[in-house]
């Protein structure tokens, strides 16, 4: 039986412990019995030679046996020839062996519990949940709820093309997978406009392409695309989150995300359309781009208008803008801030319309909204959308990047300002399972986090994700009974809250305008006018596809280029320095210094021979390679690698082939502040033996006195 180290100290204190018991009990009986036969039943020198064997793991003859041991029974131990009984050294021991195991078990189960913490988050919030947050989380689920449900129809109805439970059950389902999984306790999921406007887009190119499609049948198409694009968003989301991926959100830069959401806000502004009354113009004309949308709109708004729809959206959008300002001037009164503008305005217009009969007057109205799931609420998804996998991939791929990106700005803030942290990987698969889980009620679309929404959610009060769990609750009970009350909202009101939606997207460009070109970011701007301008021309699947491509290669070119600077002697001391950094710092003629600024990998030394050669030949400036040299050639060349903390296996082959080529020129070759893990390798790439032992220097200052010598 092998032990442990901890086991073996404890059990041979535990030995001695049971031979000094016994040897005392012996001593007091050799009072009233034969001197010759006081330690008749133990051989001291046998069990003490046995102990090293024993606590070896080696030992011949057993202290005790284990299975009378784990029974507690009293054993018999042997040790050479000799016999003897030990009842109280099996008792002690038996404990000993429980103790341990105890204690094992109890180590394994907390390691357990505390994994289980860290990968389910509520089982960690729920137990621990304190009364006196009850109220901040009550408060904020119902304020969410409230602009929430709206919206939520809008997004069905006139951005996803579907029926308006798709959006309720997507504010509804998915957020209470994500509130036992998620790690922010303040993000909202739900969903979005410019995801719900890609699915939008992808239903009506199924419905487009088959010409033969009944409109009873157009219903389940669009059911069958919608889920067949969430099941794909949650699987794509939850494989980033198991492979660690989450750092993918430095890929992208703000300014390719801001062009992105301007294109949105352009493209949604197709919403202009239906409150103007023109969409049974639209579809006869069926206009497919942005583009010929835009068009459309300028051709036919002034003349084909529906003038009840007209009055009645922009009334309507009117309303929303005044009640916003208005909240917006009276910030410090709690409740005018907290009024939901949005809930009231179609509550209000549901009201007249029903009163006044807008239905009558050509008023497109929402009617009779069926819970229309497909047949069954419960459904797996690939049972009907299975087809539809194939041509919606790359539109789940970019609402899983997008919605991603969007949940991850949104939680981290929180996690700032609320003072705990959040794991992007664990967000990824919380954001997955809640988007797999939504999947099995069809139609559901895709949902994520939004930074307005979260930030509301911790404004109001929320500080668990039992918040977004009452917010889940309303919208559930409202789905299954508050829908039969709107069915006299006018459609161009909901068109009227996404325009609100607009507004606010177009309001925040002229800020990041002018912020990138007083900072003079060229390559920023260009990203964002490229997104922008692919996304109308074409489609916002293409515009975000190609600045995705050229966003990688940016972020490839700049970690292909090895970081390096020369250095200079600072006049008047014994330190050195940049020369670009310190004009007056001086150049050693025919010794040139270089420092390497980061660890070596295949990616950026694949160019350092290059690199290092223009850097001999025209120093730190920006030059182009067409001009005559400014340096001389270096006849010494000091590499400077303090921060040169690790080498892979490509990058010292190259930097091995880089010193042949110095030293078949003749260049003498120096190496300071090499660390531990870099000259381990070195030794086994045979960069040191190319070199010489006396090439290493610990200091720069030292590499130079070795050189003056010469």
């Amino acid at each position: 039986m092998k032990f442990t180290f901890t086991e073996r100290v404890t059990l041979q204190s535990f030995t001695n412990s049971i031979i000094y018991a016994q040897r005392s009990a012996m001593s007091r009986q050799s009072n009233t019995t034969d001197p010759v036969s006081r330690f008749h039943s133990l051989s001291t020198a046998a069990s003490v030679s046995s102990l090293p064997g024993m606590i070896s793991g080696e030992e011949r003859a057993p202290l005790v046996n284990q299975s009378d041991v784990e029974a507690g029974h009293t054993t018999h131990a042997q040790y050479g020839s000799s016999s003897m009984r030990t009842s109280a050294s099996g008792e002690h021991l038996g404990a000993f062996f429980r103790l341990t195991n105890r204690r094992k078990y109890s180590k394994r189960n907390s390691m357990f519990k505390k994994r289980i913490r860290y990968y389910v988050p509520s089982t960690a919030w729920i137990p621990d949940y304190s009364v006196s947050l009850l109220g901040g989380d009550l408060l904020a689920g119902v304020t969410l709820a409230a602009m929430l449900i709206p919206q939520s129809v809008s997004y069905g109805t006139s951005l996803a093309k579907l029926s308006p439970t798709t959006g309720l059950f997507a504010a509804a389902i998915s957020p209470i997978m994500y509130s036992l999984l998620g790690t922010s306790r303040q993000l909202n999921v739900a969903p979005e406009a410019a995801l719900s406007l890609l699915v939008g887009q992808a239903v009506s190119d199924y419905r487009r392409g088959d010409h033969h499609t009944r409109p009873e049948d157009a219903d389940a198409v669009g059911i069958a695309v919608s889920t067949a694009i969430t099941f794909q968003v949650g699987l794509f989301a939850s494989m980033l989150g198991f492979f660690r991926l989450g750092f993918l959100d430095v890929v992208l830069s703000r300014a390719l995300l801001r062009g992105f959401v301007t294109a949105v806000a352009v493209v949604i502004s197709e919403q202009l359309i239906p409150m103007f009354g023109l969409v049974p113009l639209e579809n006869q004309m069926n206009p497919e781009s942005t583009l010929d949308k835009i068009v459309f709109l300028l051709e036919f708004s002034w003349s084909d208008y529906h003038k009840p729809t007209m009055l009645v959206s922009f009334g309507a959008l009117l309303v929303l803008i005044f009640m916003r300002a208005f909240k917006g001037l009276f910030k410090r009164i709690w409740w005018i801030e907290r009024l939901p503008e949005v809930l009231i305005v179609v509550v209000l217009s549901t009201i007249i319309s029903g009163h006044l009969r807008w239905d009558e007057e050509g008023v497109d109205i929402l009617g009779v909204i069926p819970i229309n799931t497909g047949g069954h609420f419960f459904s797996f998804p690939l049972k009907q959308s299975i087809r539809y996998i194939r041509g919606t991939t790359s539109t789940a791929v970019l609402i899983t990047i997008m919605g991603f990106l969007d949940s991850t700005v949104a939680a981290k803030q929180n996690a700032d300002r609320f003072g705990y942290s959040i794991s992007p990987n664990r967000e990824l698969v919380a954001l997955g399972a809640a988007n797999l889980f939504g999947s099995f009620v069809p139609g559901t679309l895709p949902a994520f986090g939004s930074i307005v929404r979260s930030k509301i959610n911790g404004d109001v009060g929320a500080r668990t994700q039992l918040a977004s769990l009452v917010t889940a609750g309303i919208t559930l009970l409202a789905t299954f009974f508050l829908l039969p009350s709107l069915y006299y909202l006018p459609r161009c009101v909901l068109a009227s809250i996404i325009c609100l939606f607009v507004i606010s997207l177009f309001g925040e460009v002229p800020h990041d305008l002018m912020y990138y070109w007083r900072i003079r970011a060229w390559t920023d701007l260009a990203m964002m006018f490229l997104t922008f301008s692919l996304s109308v021309i074409w489609n916002i699947e293409i515009g975000i596809i190609v600045s995705l491509i050229i966003s990688l290669l940016l972020v490839i070119k700049r970690s292909s280029h090895t970081r390096m600077i020369i250095l200079g002697r600072i006049p008047g001391t014994d330190q050195w320095g940049p020369i670009a950094d310190n004009p007056g710092a001086e150049d050693v003629p025919g010794i040139l210094i270089i420092r390497i600024r980061e660890s070596l990998d295949f990616a950026n030394t694949a160019q350092l021979k290059e690199r290092l050669r223009r850097l001999e030949l025209y120093g730190p400036e920006r030059t182009h390679p067409s001009e005559e040299p400014r340096r001389q050639p270096a006849s010494t060349l000091v590499f400077h690698m303090a921060d040169v903390e690790t080498c892979d296996a490509s990058a010292v082959q190259i930097f091995h082939e880089l010193l042949e080529t110095y030293q078949n020129r003749g260049v003498e070759l120096f190496v300071t502040h090499l660390r531990s893990g870099p000259r381990e390798m070195f030794e086994r790439a045979g960069i040191e033996e190319l070199l010489g032992p006396e090439a290493f220097f610990a200091t720069l200052g030292d590499a130079m006195a070795s050189i003056g010598q010469q």
